[in-house]
């Protein structure tokens, strides 16, 4: 069930209702409210014992549970690729449009062992 938030003010709302309503685990989008809020969005969750999967590590590394989506610092330097052949004198318009092509599944350990759940050795990376 989508549920729009529009503000700060609205994140304990939105949380509140994804509990009351009985669903076990809330997917945050990309956004800037979002990222910007990152840790109260994980404290409210997790004060509500649900689920989260996000889309960035640094949102993971604030108390989410599970972290889906592209390598951002190779989309950095992806993208400083692209600056270089655009100050080299390329048209913008001409450069290709590309798709990230590398994808991380990042699990928190820390949220997972708060939350009582066991994580496989196959999800868990070592570097955690």
């Amino acid at each position: 069930m989508p549920l729009g938030v529009r503000g700060r003010d609205e994140l304990e709302g939105a949380i509140a209702k994804i509990s009351e309503d009985q669903f076990q685990a809330v997917a945050v989008t990309i956004d800037g409210l979002f990222f910007v809020e990152r840790q109260r969005i994980a404290e409210l969750a997790l004060a509500r014992r649900l689920l989260t999967i996000v889309p960035s590590k640094e949102m993971l590394d604030a108390g989410a549970l599970i972290s889906y989506g592209p390598n951002t610092p190779g989309l950095y330097r992806r993208a400083a690729y692209f600056v270089d052949k655009i100050l080299k004198g390329a048209k913008p318009a001409d450069l290709p449009v590309e798709q990230p092509t590398k994808f991380e599944l990042l699990v928190n350990l820390k949220t997972a062992n708060t939350l009582g759940f066991e994580i496989p050795p196959t999800l868990t990376d070592s570097r955690r």
